[in-house]
């Protein structure tokens, strides 16, 4: 196996005498669906800060995509996406606008964004409301755009942390099956949970984390009745490059019209 495409060694974060993470080691293969499980405060949402340029560790190495995080934010900031449990999206602007800020901000040309923001959109099943304001959506619907707005400028890797806290079963199960349909299209993606099984139907890997650490990884699972939704077993498939050119069609009502071929 080559270089994993995320990599932390000895990853450290204090807040003064109070201790968020320690001694964190992980590595993420290219095209994997790696779950952290753990209760609150467990030191979840710290560690994908840090990963994510958030948060500056104290101590140890985190190296996204061949790019060390820490010494060179804006460049890893181009390859990957997050989606935070806090919404981050402006409440005060339109659906559209959201994401034609965020375009704007990775310094996409507009052919491209825009062709991308109703691509995304239409993916997220939220074409239909692209000119409502943010603050009339559902948390479901919030919850969305900021998967798209995190997918707009293509990265190869996804960060999702808790991404169904507070939503209702059936609004939990449209975005499992999003999350679901990009890591079957090659994105590498690294979630977040407190419930057993989101990490049960989601993940390839499953990480146990508590205390600021990973405890153990979960044993691979040879088999099972759940064979559509692997939490513990580790796929030994070769991922794919993401062509975000190809037509990416669901079967089900989610879908992706033809991408215009980045340039």
């Amino acid at each position: 196996m080559g270089e994993p495409f995320l990599r932390l060694e000895n990853v450290h974060k204090t807040y003064g005498n109070l201790v968020a993470v320690q001694d964190l080691n992980l590595e993420v293969p290219a095209g994997q669906l790696l779950g952290l499980l753990g209760p609150n405060g467990a030191g979840k949402s710290t560690a994908i800060r840090m990963m994510t340029t958030l948060t500056t560790p104290t101590a140890g190495t985190i190296v996204l995509g061949g790019v060390d995080v820490a010494q060179f934010p804006q460049k890893v900031k181009r390859l990957f996406g997050v989606v935070l449990q806090q919404t981050s999206v402006d409440v005060d602007l339109t659906v559209w606008e959201n994401l034609e800020l965020h375009g704007r901000m990775h310094r996409m040309p507009q052919p491209e964004r825009r062709e991308a923001i109703a691509r995304w959109l239409e993916y997220v099943e939220l074409g239909d409301r692209r000119d409502s304001l943010v603050k009339t959506l559902s948390g479901g619907m919030k919850r969305r755009l900021q998967i798209a707005r995190a997918l707009l400028h293509q990265p190869q890797m996804l960060f999702l942390d808790e991404p169904t806290v507070g939503l209702d079963p059936q609004t939990r199960r449209r975005l499992w099956e999003i999350i679901k349909d990009l890591k079957a299209k090659g994105l590498t993606v690294l979630l977040t949970t407190h419930y057993m099984e989101e990490a049960e139907f989601l993940c390839d890997r499953v990480c146990i984390m508590d205390a600021g650490t990973i405890m153990r990884p979960a044993p691979p699972r040879t088999s099972g009745p759940n064979t559509d939704g692997p939490s513990s077993y580790t796929s030994k498939r070769e991922a794919s490059p993401i062509d975000f050119s190809q037509t990416w069609q669901r079967p089900t009502r989610i879908w992706m019209p033809k991408a215009i071929a980045p340039g």
